[in-house]
């Protein structure tokens, strides 16, 4: 079964007020991205890695590469102006029969354990998509009205989301719309139901300024690219 990995690096950094895209702020020394793709090299040698980047950073990227000597193989594709649409370009390059992962770049604590779950799900599923529980209190403020939710009820998802090849193929063949956040809601979207599986609660999203040093705290923790 071939196996493929897209890693989403469209971010410019704007909410974390800096003037580097967060796909190549410093985690641990050398950019962000390059633990992401390590992770997913760190599972499987043989996948074939795929990076999402806008076309204007991608001579910066090599550079970065070359300065690192990093040498994992891997493949970049165009961004587009959404996430859905640096997907679609992305899955252009993606052929045959087998799974594909979707991954943000921004989350490089994925581990290799919660990489082979999704796979190993997702292979039975045709979809897998990471999550964990909500373990505050929730509430809503729709239509100015305030009312409590049930958190029991509620699940962040995380990725990497992995997908039946065909099945996601599929799926981005539909128009995009708003409410396409994440891989999961174009699937949906096409009439296929998700299959959630359990995520890890350092899996963190680089987001907001702090989250770098959050992150590096975790790396030397989990060590996420370690093999078991």
């Amino acid at each position: 079964m071939k196996k493929f990995a897209i890693i989403v690096a469209g971010g410019t950094g704007s909410r974390l007020s800096s003037e580097t895209p967060k796909q190549f702020l410093l985690l641990n020394g050398e950019p962000m991205l390059m633990h992401s793709i390590r992770n997913f090299y760190a599972y499987d040698p043989e996948i074939h890695i795929i990076v999402a980047m806008h076309p204007a950073y991608a001579g910066t990227w090599t550079a970065l590469c070359a300065e690192s000597s990093f040498d994992i193989p891997h493949q970049l594709a165009p961004g587009g102006e959404t996430r859905f649409h640096s997907v679609k370009n992305a899955l252009a390059l993606v052929t045959g029969a087998g799974l594909v992962a979707v991954h943000d770049a921004a989350r490089p604590l994925a581990t290799v354990d919660l990489i082979a779950r999704t796979f190993a799900e997702a292979a039975g599923h045709g979809t897998a998509i990471p999550c964990v529980p909500v373990n505050e209190t929730v509430r809503s403020v729709a239509g100015g009205q305030i009312s409590l939710i049930d958190r029991k009820t509620l699940r962040i998802t995380q990725t990497p989301e992995v997908f039946d090849i065909s099945l996601l193929q599929h799926a981005y063949r539909q128009s995009y719309r708003e409410e396409f956040t994440d891989d999961g809601s174009v699937v949906e979207a096409s009439g296929k139901q998700i299959h959630l599986v359990e995520g890890e609660p350092t899996n963190l999203k680089v987001t907001l300024p702090g989250d770098i040093e959050l992150a590096e705290v975790l790396l030397k923790r989990i060590r996420p690219g370690d093999v078991e």
